[in-house]
């Protein structure tokens, strides 16, 4: 880390609440999808919290995830001796959206900004699962779950409360706090971070993506969504192909995506 970083942001502490159940030994999730935001949540919380109370979750979303997110994130952790896990859904994103299609045809089959399926499934219930899987293998009540959402990307998400105890997963005499560490951060601090711990972000990146998600999200900028489609010719075709047959688009503008991305 240079000098003039050094003075020029606050040193990253943990909230109170965080702090105590961090010294009663409290199992800290960093859940980790391989973009920017995890990775600069990682080093910071790293520096603060002991590495045997660390576990580092990646919700894997098999085929439409960026390609080497999974192992981006998996090589960060291991070298922070960090152990690894990853969660894999029930179903894979495509076999969301044709049962969803095949039970409800004359509703849009794809995930949306308000029905966010795509969340729930192939992210939040797997990694929930494994983190009480770790918690009763370690035989622990207490924990806090991590994930890397920031005020500035959008209003909704400039509302959330960036600490909360999640009361569906505060049972059987579990403590279970669900913390956004970098809420506050910009896009700038999250970069220089990364940046001053000496690491490379995804590749991804450096081809000109905003984010790092599904390679099409629902709610990706045109810019990513073109990348993707440059990057995975095979893959968009399958976006295509599906918005064809059902007859619904997959992006929450309820644009095509080829128009979207201007490639046929």
């Amino acid at each position: 880390m240079t000098q003039s970083s050094l003075f020029a942001r606050p040193a990253f502490e943990l909230p109170p609440q965080v702090a105590d159940l961090v010294r009663r030994g409290a199992l800290v999730v960093l859940n980790d999808s391989g973009g920017k935001d995890s990775q600069a949540m990682r080093i910071l919380v790293r520096a603060v919290v002991p590495a045997s109370q660390i576990v580092v979750l990646h919700a894997s979303l098999g085929d439409v995830e960026w390609p080497g997110a999974l192992e981006h994130a998996q090589r960060h952790a291991a070298a922070d001796g960090l152990p690894f896990v990853v969660a894999k859904a029930q179903r894979s994103f495509f076999e969301m959206v044709e049962r969803r299609f095949q039970t409800r045809p004359e509703a849009p089959c794809w995930p949306s900004a308000s029905i966010r399926q795509c969340t729930s499934d192939l992210k939040r219930t797997p990694l929930e699962r494994e983190i009480r899987r770790i918690l009763k293998a370690r035989g622990g009540r207490l924990v806090v779950n991590c994930t890397g959402i920031r005020a500035e990307e959008s209003h909704k998400r400039r509302a959330l409360d960036p600490l909360r105890v999640s009361e569906r997963n505060s049972r059987a005499g579990r403590t279970w706090l669900d913390w956004l560490p970098i809420h506050h951060l910009t896009r700038a601090d999250v970069l220089q971070t990364v940046a001053d711990a000496g690491e490379q972000l995804h590749p991804a990146y450096a081809a000109g993506n905003e984010r790092l998600s599904c390679m099409f999200c629902i709610m990706g900028s045109r810019n990513d969504l073109r990348n993707a489609a440059i990057a995975n010719p095979g893959l968009y075709r399958r976006y295509l192909d599906t918005e064809a047959r059902t007859g619904y688009t997959m992006h929450q503008s309820r644009i095509p995506l080829q128009l979207l991305t201007g490639i046929a």
